[in-house]
């Protein structure tokens, strides 16, 4: 259900009022109605959250002293994406710029450049500029991806980015649409793109309202995406003539992949639960009917290996490092780390490896706890550290003087 053109201020009020009034918004503005405490690993994992060191958060280290913000004064950060030459660029949701942060060296960074505005991006709420994905092939087609919401729908479009090169001005070149019509809203719009090993485009598109979309096969609202960088659909899809990859989702807000190619995202719950998924080709992870783990109608639906309820997480971006999925907590103002464990183990050589028994991941453990609000995206850089975003400006957070933030965990 595409959202109308809005041409007038008062309308426009009344809408965001209706649809804030009428659901919690996806940082987990709902009360937790009654669900229990604490992160849940199913499956048979032990124990409970950890603390700000040890376990598999160990990598980031515990002392927040040992970060490094590396770049200040933004305006609601969403999206993040590294170029080859280690430049980093920065979607600003609420204005629609893109920002280029050249590559420091050492502990040194530049100001942000601006690259350009994206042209329609509409901002309400949670809706904006989102989503960007540098192409794998950049060195030769110099392209990028970006998922913003307009006045009449979600879309993803790609363009050309030349003279970003130390000490050159980068120029954004022409606007392509590679993908329209996706339904939007104030809240549940998705947003994030990534390109997984197999070259391929993945996206999270949200909901939008109404829920049902997540179950209606034939939309694309309320699932995770697969195309080709053209948009055509890639022959070894669930359906051969659709984009849709998996469904069942409400919000899904970040895409990662580990060591053996597993594709995991997070989920924002409704009042309840949020999610981790292990995404599977054509599986239904059961939203609106289920919402964190639950009955599965004999396998029809696939419950999530990890829930938090709302109030503790509310989770965008993730990222994998080493084999720990970093989970970036809204709402939780925190930083999430969980250990993901293989899905096979080895017999020895010559021997087929089967699966094992008990959960693919570990305890989550709780990093960063309220040191620096809302956390929005999770990125690797190329040197191998781990960068997020706040998320302080947003409408919903408490900014600092110097928020919104980029900062290397260390």
């Amino acid at each position: 259900m595409s959202r109308a053109r809005l041409t007038a201020s008062t309308a426009l009020a009344c809408l965001v009022a209706a649809w804030l009034v009428a659901c919690s918004g996806d940082d987990g503005d709902g009360a937790n109605d009654g669900a229990p405490a604490g992160p849940t690993a199913a499956a048979g994992a032990t124990g409970g959250p950890g603390g700000a060191s040890g376990g598999p958060g160990a990598a980031i280290g515990g002392d927040p002293a040992n970060d490094q913000v590396v770049a200040t004064g933004l305006e609601s950060p969403w999206g993040v994406a590294f170029l080859p030459n280690g430049a980093a660029l920065v979607a600003e949701r609420d204005s629609g710029r893109i920002l280029l942060l050249p590559a420091g060296d050492g502990d040194a960074h530049e100001a942000p450049r601006p690259v350009g505005t994206l042209p329609g991006v509409y901002h309400v709420s949670e809706s904006g500029l989102l989503g960007l994905a540098v192409s794998p092939g950049y060195d030769e087609d110099h392209l990028v991806y970006a998922y913003f919401t307009t006045d009449s729908d979600n879309r993803i479009v790609r363009f050309t980015l030349d003279g970003a090169g130390p000490g050159e001005q980068p120029r954004m070149g022409p606007v392509q649409p590679i993908l329209t019509g996706l339904a939007a809203a104030p809240t549940h719009d998705g947003g994030r793109i990534a390109f997984g090993p197999d070259g391929m485009l993945y996206a999270g598109v949200g909901d939008a309202r109404p829920p049902a979309l997540a179950q209606d096969p034939e939309s694309r609202n309320g699932k995770i995406l697969r195309l080709r960088p053209d948009r055509s659909v890639p022959p070894d899809n669930p359906r051969p003539d659709s984009l849709v990859y998996s469904l069942g989702h409400r919000n899904v807000q970040g895409l990662a992949w580990d060591s053996l190619g597993r594709l995991w995202a997070t989920e924002f719950g409704q009042n309840r639960f949020d999610e981790i998924n292990l995404i599977r080709p054509g599986a239904n992870y059961g939203w609106p009917v289920v919402e964190g783990i639950g009955d599965t109608d004999g396998g029809r639906y696939t419950n999530p290996p990890v829930t938090w309820t709302t109030d503790e997480s509310s989770p965008s971006g993730a990222a994998v490092v080493d084999d720990t999925l970093y989970v970036a907590a809204l709402r939780g103002e925190r930083l999430w780390a969980v250990e993901l464990r293989p899905a096979v183990s080895s017999l020895g050589p010559g021997v087929t490896a089967s699966p094992i028994d008990g959960p693919v991941v570990g305890t989550p453990t709780a990093l960063r706890v309220g040191d620096y609000g809302r956390l929005r995206t999770l990125v690797v850089a190329p040197d191998g550290t781990l960068w997020v975003t706040t998320s302080n400006t947003d409408g919903r957070g408490s900014p600092a003087e110097d928020d919104d933030r980029i900062i290397a965990l260390r």
